[in-house]
């Protein structure tokens, strides 16, 4: 790029010159054509009077003619020399015209010539005056030449500058590279120097440190992730294992071997909620919960869960309501609504006490969904982590995976929601899901 506008820079300023010098040199001639027109018309003064006075000059000349082409008088460096041809004379016996000679007698290289007609006392004649385009060509071929010289020095110490502009620029980049090769997932709080400069350079480094911090952010939750889960796995599987080789040892009794094998079963089903709670959170760190979004009624979801915890709770001697806001209708996907309706329930059983109450009431262009039972409540310090995977309050590490809330909490904000956690005045916990009535539905939802 810098050649070409180089190279576009020395044909305009040759160009220009070379416009510059011929527009010089027929300013030239006109003026010396005018002067020798105003002599001409003057019969009584000789040619060798004017050309002392107008046409003596160096490497000029000039030539009074006939229409016909006779050489009236000339300048003595021409002689009787023919400057026009019989074309260049019908021509200029009508209008002024310029015209570029070769080689002439008594004069070095080319020769300009303009011939104007001029009407005296005699009758018409042909003024031409002349120069040589000596200098002309010797300062074209010297701006040339220069212009050769000049013009690829110039390319190279560009070339140069900007090369050395270009590195000093990309050395903070370079520097970043070095920096990028030598992180790893061992050292995720690594990060890539920034140059103090504020420039474009300066923010990339920015904008790649904030990645690189969202990346660690990612892998710190997938390891605790994947640490909380195996933990979360090792003790149902001890268990059951445990369970197993009481059922196969010797002695056994058909009564400890049902209780065994029943113990084994229970754990059965915490291992396969806990993988069924762990594939849902896998779903959500792909992207969106995938929903399939149907009308229904707030009702028939709470009939569905009473239904399937009606039995635990008859054997716990607890009771299970269903109070205002049966008959709201919302569009959900039924299955994920009466799997967050259903982990709620479930920990009302589990951790709670008295009478579960299921109810929900619309709030604005949005619907709230609570699960409430009678018990003790949240602590008041576990409140704020209630949704956090594998949390669990004070007292009760075991029995649970911790996923449950965080599945609802995944629920709720699938549907565009949120979930909340908070303790009933006159005591118990008071879990609600705040979802749209009409969700938009998600880009994967089915």
């Amino acid at each position: 790029m810098i050649a070409v506008v180089l190279a576009g820079t020395g044909v305009f300023i040759y160009l220009q010159f070379r416009n510059d010098v011929n527009t010089a040199l027929d300013t030239g001639l006109r003026s010396r054509a005018d002067e020798l027109s105003v002599v001409v018309r003057q019969e009584a003064t000789s040619l060798a009077a004017r050309e002392q006075h107008l046409v003596g000059r160096t490497e000029s000349f000039a030539e009074v003619l006939e229409p016909n082409g006779a050489v009236v008088d000339s300048s003595a460096v021409i002689g009787s020399t023919d400057l026009l041809t019989a074309k260049e004379l019908r021509e200029a016996a009508d209008d002024p015209i310029f015209i570029d000679r070769g080689s002439l007698p008594g004069l070095h290289g080319g020769a300009r010539l303009l011939a104007a007609p001029v009407s005296t006392p005699a009758g018409k004649r042909i003024v031409v005056v002349g120069t040589s385009t000596e200098d002309r060509n010797d300062a074209l071929g010297d701006l040339e030449q220069l212009l050769l010289i000049a013009l690829p020095a110039a390319l190279i110490l560009a070339s140069i500058a900007g090369y050395w502009v270009a590195a000093a620029a990309l050395r903070p980049v370079d520097a970043m590279r070095a920096r990028a090769e030598e992180i790893s997932s061992a050292a995720p709080d690594e990060r890539l120097p920034v140059p103090e400069t504020g420039d474009e350079i300066a923010r990339l480094g920015v904008t790649l440190n904030e990645m690189l911090a969202r990346i660690g952010g990612a892998m710190e939750r997938e390891r605790a992730f994947v640490a909380d889960a195996s933990h979360e796995l090792r003790t149902p599987l001890a268990i059951l294992r445990a369970e197993l080789d009481l059922a196969l040892a010797q002695g056994r009794s058909p009564e400890e071997l049902r209780a065994a094998l029943a113990s084994a079963a229970e754990e059965t089903d915490r291992l396969t909620q806990l993988s069924e709670d762990l594939l849902t959170i896998a779903q959500t760190e792909r992207g969106e919960l995938p929903l399939r979004l149907e009308p229904l009624r707030l009702g028939e979801s709470f009939e569905t869960v009473e239904r399937r915890f009606a039995r635990r709770a008859e054997e716990a001697g607890r009771a299970i309501e269903v109070g205002e806001g049966a008959e709201i209708e919302l569009r959900a996907d039924w299955l994920r609504l009466d799997q967050a309706i259903g982990t709620l329930l479930d920990n009302a059983l589990r951790y709670g006490a008295g009478t579960i109450t299921l109810s929900g009431r619309r709030h604005g262009e949005a619907v709230e969904i609570h699960v409430a039972d009678e018990g003790g409540g949240f602590p008041p310090a576990f409140l704020p982590h209630a949704f956090e995977r594998f949390s669990r309050a004070p007292g009760v590490r075991e029995g649970g995976s911790g996923l449950g809330l965080a599945i609802v909490a995944t629920v709720a904000e699938a549907h565009g929601g949120t979930a909340v956690a908070a303790n009933r005045p006159e005591g118990g916990a008071d879990v609600s899901l705040v979802i749209p009535s009409s969700p938009r539905p998600p880009k994967d939802a089915a």
